[in-house]
């Protein structure tokens, strides 16, 4: 059993360790780092989870963005442990803060990740929204957290602060 709680600054540099255990050494040179740079992720939405020793097994992080005039939140990264992986704890974290997000006001949620894994979440492809390169435009999902949240929106996304 694991205990989801809001990621709080103690947890960030173990939650920086986990996310090198599970990605890449040249993780942070992707797109989605350069609009995260400087923006602090969205409180109450980024969640680490741990196990009843209190060890970390899994974090996911959430950072505002624009397209355009419009706000949105951009999912990622999401880890869980490699001891861990298969217990289902990827799909908890991100279904449990896909639920707290709409209460908090946001309207939609995007991601840079797999279609066919992030499409049991609701997420489909994002045509007409454009990551900053190198960014695969087939890797660019989306879900409305509410009816119609992205009808009409296309553009650039940018960092929050911008």
């Amino acid at each position: 059993m694991y205990q989801f709680t809001p990621e709080i600054p103690a947890d960030h540099w173990e939650v920086e360790a986990l996310f090198d255990t599970c990605f890449a050494p040249g993780r942070t040179a992707l797109s989605s780092y350069r609009l995260r740079e400087g923006v602090a992720p969205v409180a109450g939405l980024s969640h680490v989870a741990r196990d009843a020793d209190h060890i970390l097994a899994g974090a996911i992080r959430y950072w505002p963005v624009r397209i355009g005039a419009v706000e949105a939140l951009l999912l990622g990264p999401v880890a869980v442990h490699p001891t861990r992986q298969g217990e289902g704890l990827g799909r908890a974290l991100i279904e449990t803060s896909l639920e707290r997000a709409a209460p908090l006001g946001w309207q939609r949620v995007m991601l840079v990740g797999d279609a066919p894994y992030y499409s049991r979440f609701g997420f489909s492809l994002l045509s007409d929204v454009v990551m900053p390169p190198p960014t695969n435009p087939d890797r660019v999902l989306g879900r409305a957290l509410r009816p119609g949240a992205w009808d009409g929106i296309s553009g650039q996304v940018r960092r929050w602060k911008d």
